[in-house]
């Protein structure tokens, strides 16, 4: 009876690193990672470069006595009025960097799967917290908060906040990516585990 428990255990480990009761190829689980790594590079550099070029300038009319003629102010808009866009340029930038040096590292065939996966968790933390924190901010541009008399900006900057809100959604899918990189990197340690 326990050499059919036994035998039972290592059939369900071999199907594990199957797919449709066929071995997974490790070329396989290596194309697609080599895929997630360019695309996860590609997506966080666009979204830094997207964010890192966000400014815009109105001329906004300022009253400065009631029924006198308003003054009319030039106000600039930029990325780093704001801490938390800043924070998602700087994720993005790191994301970027580690992508593409990760990239390198397996083409020249020098990997080492739990640091992979360990520095996947890390970008994945850092990119989703960017994400939300500049989700935020761009909410209260939008809408404003009447609570604490903040007045929305997005109507007199437009094209600012359309561009942080593309920057926004290119680092999540980024940060998708990563995720997916993840799984992909946990399959590949069970796969090789005894």
């Amino acid at each position: 009876m326990a050499c059919h428990v036994k035998q039972n255990v290592s059939e369900g480990m071999e199907i594990a690193g199957k797919v449709g009761g066929k071995p997974l190829p490790p070329k396989c689980l290596v194309w697609a990672s080599f895929f997630l790594r360019t695309l996860a590079a590609v997506l966080t550099l666009v979204a830094a470069a997207v964010m890192g070029t966000a400014r815009e300038t109105k001329s906004v009319p300022f009253t400065l006595i009631p029924g006198a003629p308003p003054l009319i102010v030039s106000v600039p808009a930029k990325y780093h009025y704001s801490s938390a866009f800043v924070y998602l340029l700087v994720a993005n930038v790191i994301a970027s960097v580690y992508a593409f040096l990760s990239l390198i590292l397996q083409a020249f065939g020098k990997r080492s799967s739990l640091l992979l996966c360990t520095c996947d968790v890390v970008m994945f933390g850092l990119l989703f917290s960017s994400v939300g924190a500049s989700g935020a901010i761009g909410v209260v541009a939008h809408n404003g908060n009447s609570h604490v008399k903040w007045n929305k900006v997005c109507d007199v900057f437009d094209q600012f906040c359309k561009q942080v809100g593309a920057a926004t959604l290119v680092a999540f899918f980024g940060a998708l990516t990563f995720l997916l990189l993840l799984f992909l990197s946990l399959f590949n340690l069970h796969r090789r585990s005894p």
